[in-house]
Protein backbone atom coordinates (compact mmCIF):
# COMPACT_ATOMS: atom_id res chain seq x y z
CA UNK A 1 0.00 0.00 0.00
CA UNK A 2 1.55 3.17 -1.15
CA UNK A 3 0.57 7.10 -0.61
CA UNK A 4 1.60 7.57 -4.43
CA UNK A 5 2.43 5.76 -7.35
CA UNK A 6 6.09 5.40 -7.55
CA UNK A 7 8.29 6.90 -10.17
CA UNK A 8 9.72 3.38 -11.96
CA UNK A 9 12.61 5.21 -13.26
CA UNK A 10 14.02 6.73 -10.15
CA UNK A 11 16.60 5.82 -8.34
CA UNK A 12 15.59 3.77 -5.13
CA UNK A 13 15.68 5.47 -1.86
CA UNK A 14 17.38 3.71 1.46
CA UNK A 15 14.47 3.62 3.75
CA UNK A 16 14.56 5.20 6.54
CA UNK A 17 15.36 4.14 10.41
CA UNK A 18 13.38 3.58 12.72
CA UNK A 19 15.42 6.19 14.82
CA UNK A 20 14.58 8.86 12.11
CA UNK A 21 11.30 8.22 12.33
CA UNK A 22 11.13 8.16 15.81
CA UNK A 23 13.01 11.29 15.90
CA UNK A 24 10.44 12.85 13.35
CA UNK A 25 7.35 11.55 15.92
CA UNK A 26 9.24 13.09 18.99
CA UNK A 27 9.35 16.90 17.36
CA UNK A 28 5.29 16.22 16.04
CA UNK A 29 4.88 14.96 19.78
CA UNK A 30 6.07 18.17 20.77
CA UNK A 31 4.41 20.87 18.30
CA UNK A 32 1.00 19.44 19.53
CA UNK A 33 1.36 21.54 22.43
CA UNK A 34 0.66 24.09 20.54
CA UNK A 35 -2.64 23.21 19.73
CA UNK A 36 -3.76 23.98 23.57
CA UNK A 37 -3.72 26.49 25.80
CA UNK A 38 -2.60 29.10 25.93
CA UNK A 39 -1.86 28.96 21.97
CA UNK A 40 -4.86 27.59 20.94
CA UNK A 41 -3.20 26.67 17.02
CA UNK A 42 -5.58 23.03 17.13
CA UNK A 43 -5.00 22.29 13.34
CA UNK A 44 -1.31 21.52 14.69
CA UNK A 45 -2.77 18.54 16.80
CA UNK A 46 -4.30 17.50 13.28
CA UNK A 47 -1.10 17.95 11.52
CA UNK A 48 1.08 16.42 14.68
CA UNK A 49 -1.49 13.32 14.62
CA UNK A 50 -0.98 12.73 10.72
CA UNK A 51 2.71 13.13 10.79
CA UNK A 52 2.74 10.54 13.89
CA UNK A 53 0.12 8.01 11.50
CA UNK A 54 2.17 8.63 8.69
CA UNK A 55 5.69 7.33 10.41
CA UNK A 56 3.63 4.16 11.81
CA UNK A 57 2.27 3.30 8.54
CA UNK A 58 5.82 3.24 7.07
CA UNK A 59 7.25 1.24 10.06
CA UNK A 60 9.25 -2.05 9.27
CA UNK A 61 7.26 -3.85 12.04
CA UNK A 62 5.40 -3.63 14.67
CA UNK A 63 8.33 -2.92 17.43
CA UNK A 64 9.38 -0.04 15.21
CA UNK A 65 5.44 1.11 15.37
CA UNK A 66 5.60 1.18 19.17
CA UNK A 67 8.92 3.00 19.20
CA UNK A 68 7.29 5.30 17.01
CA UNK A 69 4.46 5.95 19.36
CA UNK A 70 6.71 6.23 22.34
CA UNK A 71 8.77 8.51 20.90
CA UNK A 72 5.57 10.47 19.58
CA UNK A 73 4.07 10.56 23.47
CA UNK A 74 7.59 11.16 24.68
CA UNK A 75 7.57 14.62 22.89
CA UNK A 76 3.86 15.68 23.89
CA UNK A 77 4.42 15.25 27.52
CA UNK A 78 7.74 16.59 27.89
CA UNK A 79 6.90 20.10 26.40
CA UNK A 80 3.16 19.96 27.43
CA UNK A 81 4.31 19.20 31.05
CA UNK A 82 7.17 20.75 31.65
CA UNK A 83 5.92 22.91 34.54
CA UNK A 84 6.16 20.03 36.84
CA UNK A 85 9.72 20.93 37.29
CA UNK A 86 8.75 24.44 38.73
CA UNK A 87 6.86 23.03 41.50
CA UNK A 88 9.38 19.96 42.55
CA UNK A 89 12.89 22.58 42.41
CA UNK A 90 11.12 26.06 43.04
CA UNK A 91 8.82 25.29 45.56
CA UNK A 92 10.08 21.32 46.66
CA UNK A 93 14.19 22.28 46.92
CA UNK A 94 14.78 19.12 45.33
CA UNK A 95 18.07 19.69 43.14
CA UNK A 96 17.40 20.85 39.89
CA UNK A 97 19.08 17.91 37.77
CA UNK A 98 16.71 15.37 39.66
CA UNK A 99 13.75 17.50 39.12
CA UNK A 100 14.78 16.93 35.44
CA UNK A 101 15.00 13.43 35.49
CA UNK A 102 11.63 13.15 37.11
CA UNK A 103 10.01 15.21 34.31
CA UNK A 104 11.82 12.92 31.73
CA UNK A 105 10.42 9.69 33.34
CA UNK A 106 6.92 10.81 33.80
CA UNK A 107 7.38 11.74 30.07
CA UNK A 108 8.52 8.13 29.47
CA UNK A 109 5.95 6.26 31.64
CA UNK A 110 3.14 8.66 29.55
CA UNK A 111 4.69 7.59 26.21
CA UNK A 112 3.86 3.79 27.13
CA UNK A 113 -0.25 4.65 25.91
CA UNK A 114 0.88 5.77 22.64
CA UNK A 115 3.10 3.05 21.94
CA UNK A 116 0.85 0.38 22.80
CA UNK A 117 -1.60 2.32 21.04
CA UNK A 118 0.33 2.46 17.83
CA UNK A 119 1.47 -1.12 18.39
CA UNK A 120 -1.05 -2.34 18.48
CA UNK A 121 -2.35 -0.85 15.66
CA UNK A 122 0.73 -1.70 13.57
CA UNK A 123 0.04 -5.63 15.07
CA UNK A 124 -3.66 -5.32 13.79
CA UNK A 125 -2.91 -4.56 10.17
CA UNK A 126 0.17 -6.79 9.77
CA UNK A 127 -2.45 -9.79 10.88
CA UNK A 128 -5.72 -8.52 9.73
CA UNK A 129 -3.87 -7.17 6.36
CA UNK A 130 -5.73 -3.87 6.32
CA UNK A 131 -6.23 -1.34 3.58
CA UNK A 132 -4.56 1.71 3.71
CA UNK A 133 -8.24 3.66 4.21
CA UNK A 134 -9.61 0.69 6.90
CA UNK A 135 -5.94 2.13 8.79
CA UNK A 136 -6.18 5.49 8.71
CA UNK A 137 -10.03 5.87 9.09
CA UNK A 138 -11.19 2.92 11.25
CA UNK A 139 -8.00 1.13 13.22
CA UNK A 140 -5.58 4.02 14.25
CA UNK A 141 -8.32 6.66 15.78
CA UNK A 142 -10.20 4.00 17.53
CA UNK A 143 -6.34 2.37 18.97
CA UNK A 144 -4.96 5.82 19.73
CA UNK A 145 -8.94 6.68 21.56
CA UNK A 146 -9.08 3.38 23.98
CA UNK A 147 -5.15 4.06 25.49
CA UNK A 148 -5.78 7.66 25.58
CA UNK A 149 -9.02 7.12 27.70
CA UNK A 150 -7.04 4.02 29.34
CA UNK A 151 -4.31 6.89 30.35
CA UNK A 152 -7.64 8.72 31.76
CA UNK A 153 -7.89 6.29 34.70
CA UNK A 154 -5.12 3.53 34.98
CA UNK A 155 -3.34 3.94 37.78
CA UNK A 156 -5.58 6.78 39.33
CA UNK A 157 -5.54 8.44 35.86
CA UNK A 158 -3.28 11.46 34.13
CA UNK A 159 -5.49 13.02 31.43
CA UNK A 160 -3.66 15.82 30.95
CA UNK A 161 -3.64 17.39 27.93
CA UNK A 162 -5.69 14.67 26.49
CA UNK A 163 -6.34 15.67 22.24
CA UNK A 164 -10.10 16.29 23.09
CA UNK A 165 -9.26 19.32 25.12
CA UNK A 166 -7.31 21.20 22.39
CA UNK A 167 -10.71 21.60 20.38
CA UNK A 168 -13.10 23.18 23.16
CA UNK A 169 -13.14 26.38 20.41
CA UNK A 170 -12.83 24.10 17.22
CA UNK A 171 -15.73 23.56 15.32
CA UNK A 172 -15.46 19.70 16.75
CA UNK A 173 -15.89 21.42 19.70
CA UNK A 174 -19.83 20.38 18.82
CA UNK A 175 -20.14 17.18 19.71
CA UNK A 176 -18.29 17.46 23.29
CA UNK A 177 -21.80 17.61 24.86
CA UNK A 178 -22.31 14.07 23.25
CA UNK A 179 -19.66 12.13 23.67
CA UNK A 180 -17.24 14.16 25.79
CA UNK A 181 -13.30 15.25 25.26
CA UNK A 182 -12.45 11.25 24.33
CA UNK A 183 -14.67 11.89 21.62
CA UNK A 184 -13.38 14.69 20.48
CA UNK A 185 -9.99 13.27 20.65
CA UNK A 186 -11.66 10.03 18.47
CA UNK A 187 -12.66 12.65 15.84
CA UNK A 188 -9.51 14.70 15.87
CA UNK A 189 -7.37 11.15 14.87
CA UNK A 190 -9.83 10.50 12.39
CA UNK A 191 -9.64 13.70 10.77
CA UNK A 192 -5.88 12.99 10.98
CA UNK A 193 -6.25 9.80 9.48
CA UNK A 194 -8.29 11.74 6.29
CA UNK A 195 -5.54 13.74 5.87
CA UNK A 196 -3.25 10.56 4.97
CA UNK A 197 -5.70 10.04 2.24
CA UNK A 198 -5.48 13.34 0.29
CA UNK A 199 -3.58 11.51 -2.51
CA UNK A 200 -5.08 8.30 -2.33
CA UNK A 201 -8.02 7.46 -4.59
CA UNK A 202 -10.18 7.79 -2.13
CA UNK A 203 -9.86 11.63 -1.64
CA UNK A 204 -12.75 12.95 -2.14
CA UNK A 205 -14.88 10.97 -0.23
CA UNK A 206 -12.45 11.59 2.83
CA UNK A 207 -12.27 15.13 1.94
CA UNK A 208 -16.52 15.36 2.05
CA UNK A 209 -16.48 13.26 4.97
CA UNK A 210 -14.40 15.73 6.90
CA UNK A 211 -16.24 18.43 5.75
CA UNK A 212 -19.51 17.16 6.45
CA UNK A 213 -17.95 16.22 10.60
CA UNK A 214 -16.59 19.88 10.75
CA UNK A 215 -20.02 21.12 9.47
CA UNK A 216 -22.14 19.15 11.93
CA UNK A 217 -19.76 20.25 14.77
CA UNK A 218 -20.43 23.65 13.93
CA UNK A 219 -24.28 22.61 13.55
CA UNK A 220 -24.24 21.21 16.77
CA UNK A 221 -22.53 24.37 18.84
CA UNK A 222 -26.43 26.46 18.17
CA UNK A 223 -27.77 23.09 20.41
CA UNK A 224 -29.09 23.88 23.41
CA UNK A 225 -28.69 20.65 25.38
CA UNK A 226 -29.93 22.47 29.19
CA UNK A 227 -32.04 25.39 30.16
CA UNK A 228 -31.65 28.04 32.34
CA UNK A 229 -33.28 27.11 35.68
CA UNK A 230 -34.18 29.23 38.79
CA UNK A 231 -32.80 32.91 39.10
CA UNK A 232 -29.39 33.87 38.74
CA UNK A 233 -26.95 34.18 41.63
CA UNK A 234 -24.27 36.68 42.64
CA UNK A 235 -21.03 34.85 43.24
CA UNK A 236 -17.46 36.77 44.22
CA UNK A 237 -14.47 34.70 43.56
CA UNK A 238 -11.39 35.25 45.48
CA UNK A 239 -8.14 35.18 44.19
CA UNK A 240 -5.52 35.41 47.14
CA UNK A 241 -2.26 35.48 45.33
CA UNK A 242 -0.70 33.88 48.53
CA UNK A 243 2.89 33.32 47.98
CA UNK A 244 3.70 29.48 47.47
CA UNK A 245 6.83 29.62 49.56
CA UNK A 246 4.69 31.38 52.20
CA UNK A 247 1.83 29.74 52.34
CA UNK A 248 2.28 26.63 54.75
CA UNK A 249 5.06 28.82 56.92
CA UNK A 250 3.26 28.62 60.62
CA UNK A 251 4.33 32.62 60.75
CA UNK A 252 1.95 33.75 57.81
CA UNK A 253 -0.84 31.90 58.34
CA UNK A 254 -2.27 34.28 60.84
CA UNK A 255 -1.97 36.65 58.18
CA UNK A 256 -3.57 35.16 55.03
CA UNK A 257 -6.45 34.56 57.65
CA UNK A 258 -6.89 37.89 58.17
CA UNK A 259 -6.57 38.68 54.40
CA UNK A 260 -9.04 36.31 53.53
CA UNK A 261 -11.42 36.97 56.26
CA UNK A 262 -11.36 40.84 55.16
CA UNK A 263 -11.55 40.12 51.89
CA UNK A 264 -14.85 37.79 52.34
CA UNK A 265 -16.71 40.73 54.10
CA UNK A 266 -15.43 43.51 52.49
CA UNK A 267 -19.15 42.66 50.15
CA UNK A 268 -21.65 40.43 50.22
CA UNK A 269 -22.69 37.98 47.79
CA UNK A 270 -25.34 34.62 47.13
CA UNK A 271 -21.81 33.33 46.95
CA UNK A 272 -18.23 33.49 47.77
CA UNK A 273 -15.71 31.38 47.50
CA UNK A 274 -11.95 30.80 48.23
CA UNK A 275 -9.40 28.72 46.44
CA UNK A 276 -8.22 25.45 47.48
CA UNK A 277 -6.63 25.51 50.69
CA UNK A 278 -7.18 29.16 51.36
CA UNK A 279 -7.09 28.21 54.88
CA UNK A 280 -4.32 25.80 55.43
CA UNK A 281 -5.61 24.46 59.21
CA UNK A 282 -7.12 22.81 60.28
CA UNK A 283 -10.85 23.63 61.90
CA UNK A 284 -9.78 23.73 65.59
CA UNK A 285 -6.67 25.11 65.18
CA UNK A 286 -8.25 28.28 63.77
CA UNK A 287 -8.34 31.39 65.99
CA UNK A 288 -10.90 31.60 68.18
CA UNK A 289 -14.04 32.75 66.77
CA UNK A 290 -12.78 32.97 63.13
CA UNK A 291 -15.67 30.36 61.41
CA UNK A 292 -17.76 32.27 63.84
CA UNK A 293 -17.36 35.57 62.65
CA UNK A 294 -18.01 33.96 59.45
CA UNK A 295 -21.22 32.36 60.55
CA UNK A 296 -22.32 35.84 61.28
CA UNK A 297 -21.73 37.85 58.54
CA UNK A 298 -23.33 35.08 56.40
CA UNK A 299 -26.79 35.06 58.56
CA UNK A 300 -26.55 39.18 58.30
CA UNK A 301 -25.75 39.58 54.92
CA UNK A 302 -27.32 36.34 53.17
CA UNK A 303 -24.07 35.01 51.79
CA UNK A 304 -23.02 31.90 51.33
CA UNK A 305 -19.28 31.00 52.08
CA UNK A 306 -17.08 28.34 50.73
CA UNK A 307 -13.96 28.07 52.55
CA UNK A 308 -10.95 25.53 50.41
CA UNK A 309 -9.40 23.86 53.76
CA UNK A 310 -8.45 20.56 55.47
CA UNK A 311 -10.43 18.93 57.91
CA UNK A 312 -10.23 15.76 59.97
CA UNK A 313 -13.22 12.98 60.27
CA UNK A 314 -14.04 10.81 63.18
CA UNK A 315 -10.88 8.46 62.46
CA UNK A 316 -8.80 11.98 62.57
CA UNK A 317 -7.96 11.21 58.62
CA UNK A 318 -7.17 13.98 56.94
CA UNK A 319 -9.20 15.80 53.99
CA UNK A 320 -8.72 18.25 51.19
CA UNK A 321 -12.39 19.84 51.38
CA UNK A 322 -14.34 22.66 50.71
CA UNK A 323 -16.75 24.00 54.36
CA UNK A 324 -19.69 25.83 53.01
CA UNK A 325 -21.29 28.32 55.56
CA UNK A 326 -25.06 28.82 54.96
CA UNK A 327 -26.89 31.73 55.91
CA UNK A 328 -30.14 30.29 56.65
CA UNK A 329 -28.49 28.35 60.40
CA UNK A 330 -26.63 28.90 63.31
CA UNK A 331 -22.65 27.81 63.12
CA UNK A 332 -22.27 24.37 62.35
CA UNK A 333 -22.24 22.06 61.41
CA UNK A 334 -21.17 23.20 57.95
CA UNK A 335 -21.54 22.05 55.06
CA UNK A 336 -18.21 19.83 53.34
CA UNK A 337 -17.35 18.49 49.91
CA UNK A 338 -14.16 16.30 51.06
CA UNK A 339 -11.89 15.68 47.47
CA UNK A 340 -12.59 12.34 46.13
CA UNK A 341 -9.97 12.22 43.01
CA UNK A 342 -6.44 12.78 44.77
CA UNK A 343 -3.23 13.47 43.22
CA UNK A 344 -0.72 11.17 43.42
CA UNK A 345 2.66 12.47 45.63
CA UNK A 346 0.78 15.68 46.32
CA UNK A 347 -1.77 13.91 48.34
CA UNK A 348 -1.48 9.97 48.79
CA UNK A 349 1.93 8.38 48.13
CA UNK A 350 2.25 5.51 46.31
CA UNK A 351 3.07 2.39 47.49
CA UNK A 352 7.03 2.11 47.43
CA UNK A 353 8.07 5.68 46.77
CA UNK A 354 8.14 7.11 49.47
CA UNK A 355 11.95 7.98 49.14
CA UNK A 356 11.06 10.11 46.10
CA UNK A 357 8.43 12.50 48.50
CA UNK A 358 11.33 12.66 51.22
CA UNK A 359 13.43 14.68 48.39
CA UNK A 360 10.97 17.18 48.56
CA UNK A 361 10.43 19.90 51.11
CA UNK A 362 6.65 20.00 50.19
CA UNK A 363 3.81 19.27 53.27
CA UNK A 364 2.73 16.03 51.30
CA UNK A 365 0.84 13.33 52.89
CA UNK A 366 -1.57 10.42 52.51
CA UNK A 367 -5.06 11.94 52.71
CA UNK A 368 -8.75 10.40 53.22
CA UNK A 369 -10.70 10.25 49.74
CA UNK A 370 -14.12 11.68 50.03
CA UNK A 371 -17.30 9.73 48.30
CA UNK A 372 -17.85 9.59 44.76
CA UNK A 373 -21.22 11.17 44.87
CA UNK A 374 -21.63 14.11 46.92
CA UNK A 375 -24.49 16.34 47.70
CA UNK A 376 -24.19 19.84 45.91
CA UNK A 377 -24.44 23.25 48.16
CA UNK A 378 -27.94 24.83 48.09
CA UNK A 379 -27.05 28.63 47.12
CA UNK A 380 -30.48 30.22 46.72
CA UNK A 381 -31.99 28.98 43.57
CA UNK A 382 -29.28 27.42 42.14
CA UNK A 383 -27.40 23.63 43.33
CA UNK A 384 -23.54 24.37 43.13
CA UNK A 385 -21.36 21.43 42.92
CA UNK A 386 -17.30 21.73 44.18
CA UNK A 387 -14.73 19.85 42.67
CA UNK A 388 -11.54 20.69 43.86
CA UNK A 389 -8.04 21.16 41.70
CA UNK A 390 -7.26 18.24 39.95
CA UNK A 391 -10.60 17.01 39.73
CA UNK A 392 -11.87 18.65 37.20
CA UNK A 393 -9.96 16.47 34.95
CA UNK A 394 -12.01 13.47 35.34
CA UNK A 395 -15.14 14.77 33.20
CA UNK A 396 -16.88 11.38 33.62
CA UNK A 397 -17.03 11.67 37.41
CA UNK A 398 -18.13 14.95 37.12
CA UNK A 399 -21.22 14.15 34.58
CA UNK A 400 -21.74 10.59 37.24
CA UNK A 401 -22.22 13.20 39.74
CA UNK A 402 -24.75 14.90 38.27
CA UNK A 403 -26.48 11.80 36.12
CA UNK A 404 -26.51 9.68 40.13
CA UNK A 405 -29.15 12.65 41.21
CA UNK A 406 -30.84 12.26 38.15
CA UNK A 407 -31.12 9.21 38.24
CA UNK A 408 -32.71 8.92 41.74
CA UNK A 409 -35.25 11.46 40.87
CA UNK A 410 -33.64 14.48 42.77
CA UNK A 411 -32.24 17.67 40.87
CA UNK A 412 -29.01 17.55 39.68
CA UNK A 413 -26.52 20.40 40.32
CA UNK A 414 -27.10 23.61 38.17
CA UNK A 415 -23.58 25.32 38.86
CA UNK A 416 -20.00 23.25 39.18
CA UNK A 417 -17.16 25.19 41.35
CA UNK A 418 -13.59 24.44 40.74
CA UNK A 419 -11.21 25.66 43.33
CA UNK A 420 -7.47 24.89 42.68
CA UNK A 421 -4.34 26.22 43.72
CA UNK A 422 -1.27 26.15 41.23
CA UNK A 423 0.62 28.48 42.55
CA UNK A 424 3.17 25.20 43.16
CA UNK A 425 3.79 25.72 38.74
CA UNK A 426 4.35 29.55 38.91
CA UNK A 427 3.47 31.48 35.77
CA UNK A 428 3.85 28.80 33.45
CA UNK A 429 1.11 27.32 30.89
CA UNK A 430 -0.26 25.11 33.33
CA UNK A 431 -2.79 27.57 34.30
CA UNK A 432 -3.79 28.20 31.16
CA UNK A 433 -4.09 24.42 30.18
CA UNK A 434 -6.56 24.28 33.28
CA UNK A 435 -9.21 26.72 32.54
CA UNK A 436 -9.34 24.91 29.36
CA UNK A 437 -9.96 21.80 30.86
CA UNK A 438 -12.34 23.89 32.74
CA UNK A 439 -13.86 24.63 29.59
CA UNK A 440 -14.21 21.52 28.87
CA UNK A 441 -16.41 20.06 31.44
CA UNK A 442 -19.07 23.22 30.89
CA UNK A 443 -19.61 22.30 27.09
CA UNK A 444 -19.89 18.25 28.33
CA UNK A 445 -22.20 19.13 31.07
CA UNK A 446 -23.95 22.36 29.48
CA UNK A 447 -23.07 23.94 32.73
CA UNK A 448 -21.27 27.08 34.06
CA UNK A 449 -18.01 26.79 35.88
CA UNK A 450 -16.92 28.95 38.08
CA UNK A 451 -13.09 29.10 39.23
CA UNK A 452 -11.76 30.32 42.33
CA UNK A 453 -7.82 30.06 42.87
CA UNK A 454 -5.18 31.39 44.10
CA UNK A 455 -2.91 32.94 41.18
CA UNK A 456 -5.15 31.74 38.52
CA UNK A 457 -6.92 31.48 36.37
CA UNK A 458 -9.99 32.15 38.21
CA UNK A 459 -12.55 32.76 36.01
CA UNK A 460 -16.39 32.42 34.98
CA UNK A 461 -17.34 30.45 32.41
CA UNK A 462 -20.64 29.74 31.14
CA UNK A 463 -22.80 26.93 29.84
CA UNK A 464 -21.29 26.61 26.32
CA UNK A 465 -17.49 26.93 27.58
CA UNK A 466 -16.92 30.26 27.44
CA UNK A 467 -14.87 32.48 29.40
CA UNK A 468 -17.10 35.09 30.61
CA UNK A 469 -14.79 36.86 32.81
CA UNK A 470 -11.31 36.30 33.61
CA UNK A 471 -8.86 37.88 36.73
CA UNK A 472 -5.35 39.24 35.48
CA UNK A 473 -2.91 35.79 37.13
CA UNK A 474 -0.62 36.75 40.11
CA UNK A 475 -2.63 39.48 41.70
CA UNK A 476 -4.91 39.80 44.56
CA UNK A 477 -8.07 40.33 43.28
CA UNK A 478 -12.15 39.57 43.76
CA UNK A 479 -13.68 38.32 40.50
CA UNK A 480 -17.79 39.59 40.94
CA UNK A 481 -20.09 38.18 38.27
CA UNK A 482 -23.95 37.23 38.13
CA UNK A 483 -24.61 33.66 37.25
CA UNK A 484 -27.52 31.81 35.61
CA UNK A 485 -27.48 28.03 36.35
CA UNK A 486 -28.35 25.45 33.90
CA UNK A 487 -30.73 22.30 34.20
CA UNK A 488 -30.97 19.22 31.64
CA UNK A 489 -29.14 16.36 31.01
CA UNK A 490 -26.72 16.24 27.80
CA UNK A 491 -25.85 12.81 26.05
CA UNK A 492 -22.65 13.08 28.28
CA UNK A 493 -23.96 13.26 31.60
CA UNK A 494 -26.30 10.29 30.78
CA UNK A 495 -23.81 7.85 28.80
CA UNK A 496 -20.31 9.24 29.94
CA UNK A 497 -17.70 7.90 27.96
CA UNK A 498 -19.81 4.77 27.02
CA UNK A 499 -20.65 6.64 23.69
CA UNK A 500 -17.23 7.03 22.28
CA UNK A 501 -16.04 3.44 23.10
CA UNK A 502 -18.75 1.92 21.29
CA UNK A 503 -17.27 4.12 18.49
CA UNK A 504 -14.44 2.83 18.99
CA UNK A 505 -15.03 -0.44 19.45
CA UNK A 506 -17.02 -0.63 16.57
CA UNK A 507 -14.79 0.96 13.93
CA UNK A 508 -12.55 -2.32 15.51
CA UNK A 509 -15.21 -4.75 14.62
CA UNK A 510 -15.82 -2.64 11.37
CA UNK A 511 -12.23 -3.12 10.07
CA UNK A 512 -11.63 -6.82 11.17
CA UNK A 513 -15.24 -8.01 9.03
CA UNK A 514 -13.74 -5.79 6.15
CA UNK A 515 -10.42 -7.97 6.45
CA UNK A 516 -12.69 -11.02 6.26
CA UNK A 517 -14.67 -10.25 3.43
CA UNK A 518 -11.52 -9.23 1.56
CA UNK A 519 -9.40 -12.49 2.31
CA UNK A 520 -13.22 -14.47 1.26
CA UNK A 521 -12.82 -12.23 -1.80
CA UNK A 522 -9.22 -13.07 -2.73
CA UNK A 523 -9.67 -16.75 -2.27
CA UNK A 524 -12.55 -16.82 -4.56
CA UNK A 525 -10.64 -15.30 -7.01
CA UNK A 526 -8.35 -18.27 -6.49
Amino acid sequence: MRFRRADPNAPAKPPRSTWARMLTAAIAGAVAVLAFAPFGYWPLQILSLGVLFYQVLRASNVKAGALIGWAYGFGWCAAGTHWLYISMHRYGDMAAPIAAIAVALLALLMAIYVALAMGAAAWLRQRWVLSLPVMTLLVLPATWTLFEWTRGWLFTGFPWLATGYAHNASPLGGFAPIVGSYGLGWLAALSAGALLLLTHRTRWRALGGVIALYAAGVGLQYVSWTHPVGRPITVRLLQGNVPQQQKFDPGFVLGALQMYQSAITSAPADLIATPETAVTVLPHQLPPGYLDSLATYAQQTGSTILLGMPVLDEQQRFYNAAVGITPNGTPGPYYQYRKHHLVPFGEFVPPGLHWFVAMMAIPLGDMGRGAEVQAPLQVRDQLVLPNICYEDLFGEEIAGQLASAHRHGKQSASVLLNISNLAWFGDSIAIPQHLQISQMRSLETGRPMLRSTNTGATAVIDGKGVVQSLLPPEQQATLAAKVQGMGGMTPYILYGNKLVLALAALALLTAFLLSRAARRGRAAQQ
